[in-house]
């Protein structure tokens, strides 16, 4: 096997570290027995500095090399959080806290990033400084820009950032990335059509926000196929409509509904804003309503320094039974977005082989993963901060 044989050693004790984890998941910024947890491994191994409460809830763990002379250091990260999902796995380890489980893996990415802390804080055998960065409310909550919004890369002086996140479907032992966007921005909307509610039987004396809003629907569907170039890939999806009427025969006042738009260019991302707002407002004029539109921005583009994925690609080709260097993008969004946006950096994909979808309350990570992860890390830090 290409992983380094340390990490086949250490898999049991990585694994229970994994499935611990995955018993007591937590939400958002509540992670805070998780993080008590990860402080706790980082200074039972040795880590030269161990940070708790950056950017709410996150940890920084700090190991320096045997030497220091390059000055240099680069950035490790692992998400902590869970999701709001009932777990149906029904394994031995599954989620004791009903209504939350980690459905896409963050467990796994944790106990990796631990288990390659561990493995380097015990050889130190790169020269410069390795930060461990574990963050809180990945999922939704924008925890990469609360740890930057608290110092983070100038506290820890950080150059460059790298993580991985595994992708059911990709066989266990592989990764994929590639240059460029990687994955799509998200931003959510919220349309709220204004009328005049009457009696169904008479139309004519109501502005009826129903037919408005159907209207209003359909005509956001044209945004991607009439106003956005063919090559810069968008999605548009309206995922709720509702009115205030609670019986048939009743014209509602109101109708609302609420969708979200993924972009892989961010120009399309701010021609895609005012479209839906120009859509949405003069669909209901037409009709002689009115739409209120409220935009709440989201997760940026996720874009990969072309060099620095360059680098991340050969360490994982040391350890990896095969790498991807042209994976195509997806849509999903990603926070570590945040972090790229500030220093060069790489996020790459990590096969997790024939398991449910991430956000399938039937998912689980498969532990045959970690002893990759923690390769490729510890790969990539000897890679980039060279001994003498």
């Amino acid at each position: 096997m290409p992983i380094k044989n340390r990490f086949a050693e250490l898999l049991p004790e990585i694994t229970a570290w994994r499935r611990g984890l995955h018993e007591q998941p937590e939400l958002l910024y509540d992670v805070h027995k998780t993080a008590a947890f990860v402080a706790e491994k980082l200074r039972e191994f040795g880590c030269d500095e161990v940070t708790e409460g950056v950017g709410q809830t996150g940890v920084v763990g700090v190991i320096r090399g045997k030497a220091s002379g390059s000055g240099r250091s680069v950035a490790l990260r692992a998400d902590m959080d869970a999701l709001p999902i009932h777990e149906i796995t029904g394994l031995d380890y599954a989620s004791k806290t009903p209504g939350a489980m980690h459905a896409c893996g963050h467990d796994g990415h944790t106990a990796m990033l631990l288990g390659a802390a561990k493995y380097m804080a015990e050889t130190r055998n790169f020269d410069g400084t390795v930060v461990l960065i574990f963050q809180p409310a990945e999922e939704g909550g924008a925890g990469a820009k609360a740890m930057l919004d608290d110092g983070l890369l100038d506290r820890w002086k950080i150059d460059e950032i790298y993580g991985v996140h595994n992708a059911p479907g990709l066989p266990v032992g592989e990764f994929a990335s590639c240059a460029g966007p990687l994955q799509a921005s998200s931003d959510e909307f919220e349309i709220i059509v204004h009328g005049k509610g009457g009696h169904a039987a008479e139309p004519h004396r109501a502005v009826d926000t129903t037919l408005v809003a159907a209207q209003i629907v359909v005509s956001l569907h044209s945004i991607v196929s009439r106003s956005i170039d063919p090559l810069h890939r968008v999605v548009l999806t309206v995922g709720t409509f509702k009115t205030d009427s609670q019986a048939s025969n009743i014209i509602p006042d109101t109708a609302r509904m609420e969708g979200t738009v993924r972009c892989l260019d961010p120009e399309a991302r701010g021609l895609a804003e005012g479209r839906v707002r120009r859509v949405a407002e003069d669909t209901a004029s037409a009709f002689g309503a009115s739409a209120e539109v409220i935009w709440t921005p989201g997760y940026p583009v996720t874009v990969n320094d072309a060099t620095a994925v360059a680098r991340a690609v050969d360490a994982a080709r040391a350890v990896a039974t095969r790498v991807d260097d042209t994976a195509r993008p997806i849509m999903p969004s990603e926070d570590f977005s945040y972090f790229l946006e500030q220093r060069p950096g790489a996020y790459l994909f990590i096969g997790n082989g024939d398991s449910a979808m991430c956000h399938n309350p039937a998912y689980n990570f498969d532990d045959d993963v970690i002893p990759y992860g923690c390769s490729f890390f510890a790969e990539l830090v000897e890679r980039r901060l060279p001994a003498a």
